[in-house]
């Protein structure tokens, strides 16, 4: 995973505990999905746009 060992993984993991506290890190990644389905999201009408482009120029050319 992006070169990553589990040594790495967890030191980061710790650093992050430590940092914000266990409290926060839940809220952190309700946060993060909440940002992962809009980018997601994002990307689907981006490709529903460019099919439907597609579509139109296709109509065009017959």
């Amino acid at each position: 995973m992006f070169g990553l060992g589990m040594q790495e993984i967890l030191i980061i993991a710790l650093i992050i505990l430590l940092l914000f506290g266990g409290k926060k890190i839940p809220e952190l990644m309700k946060g993060l999905g909440k940002g992962v389905k809009s980018f997601k999201e994002g990307m689907n009408e981006v490709t529903d746009l460019k099919e439907e482009v597609k579509k139109e120029e296709e109509k065009k050319d017959e």
